[in-house]
């Protein structure tokens, strides 16, 4: 069974999409000095978070995965 040009017509389409979009990390206006330190800030904060839950007992021992029932 032949596709005709549905997949030239598809990959136009796909391409014409992707065009629109911008990329989101260079929105900010950062310089990337800037963006480290903002990163790394952020991955101190959930770091800390997270070492509070575990001090704390909460959460499970699964890495975040969500538990599968067999």
């Amino acid at each position: 069974m032949s596709r005709g040009n549905q997949r030239d017509r598809d990959r136009e389409r796909a391409q014409a999409r992707s065009g629109h979009k911008s990329k989101q990390g260079k929105d900010d206006g950062l310089t990337p000095e800037q963006r480290r330190e903002r990163d790394a800030k952020a991955l101190q904060e959930k770091a800390a978070r997270k070492a509070a839950q575990a001090a704390s007992g909460g959460g499970n021992d699964n890495g975040g995965r969500k538990a599968v029932k067999k």
